[in-house]
């Protein structure tokens, strides 16, 4: 694994010399001996735009190492070139980083280019619709964030914890409307898949504090 990661991070100059000595060997004799060089050369430079460094960023994100997962991105010069599911995830991953940041704007203009491309996973894209939806309720459009959210819903969540934050932010827009009984629906559903982050689970208490004593 690791040597793979070396691989990919250097592959664009592995290539690039490849293809040199390729040359200089059919200079030196002829073409034939110096294919294998000139066509794993160019399996390497493609690969490198073709593809990019994503993998890279992986350990980066599980470490908590923002910074290294952003430098990783940076490194990436010609985004169009990669091919269009991964950088469909170049460019959801830069609206995270931005959004961790609390680059509210980067990162809504960035997922959305994610989400115009097509998630490769449709639990994927559920997750970043329920990021749109998180970023339409920091900037009070209520109604924007009941589309993303419900469509995240509707998309699917890759896990339990997205899941039940969806049904809590779908909650709190209909508190916002006035619809109690749905809002007191969604909390049951958040609440029955037993969350286990902090922040999620402390947002449960906080909202059945008050919740069983509205109508509906």
């Amino acid at each position: 694994m690791k040597f793979y990661n070396v691989l990919i991070k250097y592959r664009l100059w592995i290539g690039i010399v490849l293809a040199a000595l390729g040359g200089y060997v059919n200079y030196t004799a002829s073409f034939w001996p110096a294919f294998p060089l000139y066509f794993i050369g160019l399996i390497l430079v493609a690969g490198h735009f073709f593809f990019g460094p994503l993998r890279l960023i992986q350990e980066y994100m599980e470490s908590g190492d923002m910074d290294g997962a952003e430098k990783v991105l940076a490194s990436i010069k010609f985004p169009n070139l990669l091919y269009k599911p991964i950088r469909s995830v170049y460019y959801t991953l830069k609206g995270n980083i931005a959004m961790m940041k609390q680059d509210f704007e980067g990162a809504e203009k960035n997922m959305k280019k994610g989400l115009d491309l097509g998630m490769p996973m449709k639990e994927a894209e559920g997750a970043s619709m329920l990021q749109m939806g998180m970023l339409s309720m920091q900037k009070n459009d209520m109604k924007q964030a009941e589309s993303y959210i419900r469509a995240a819903i509707r998309k699917g969540l890759p896990d339990k914890e997205n899941e039940a934050a969806a049904y809590l932010q779908m909650c709190s827009i209909m508190m916002n409307k006035r619809e109690f009984r749905a809002a007191k629906d969604f909390f049951r559903k958040a609440k029955a898949l037993r969350p286990t982050t902090p922040q999620i689970v402390d947002q449960i208490k906080q909202i059945e504090k008050y919740i069983t004593r509205i109508p509906g």
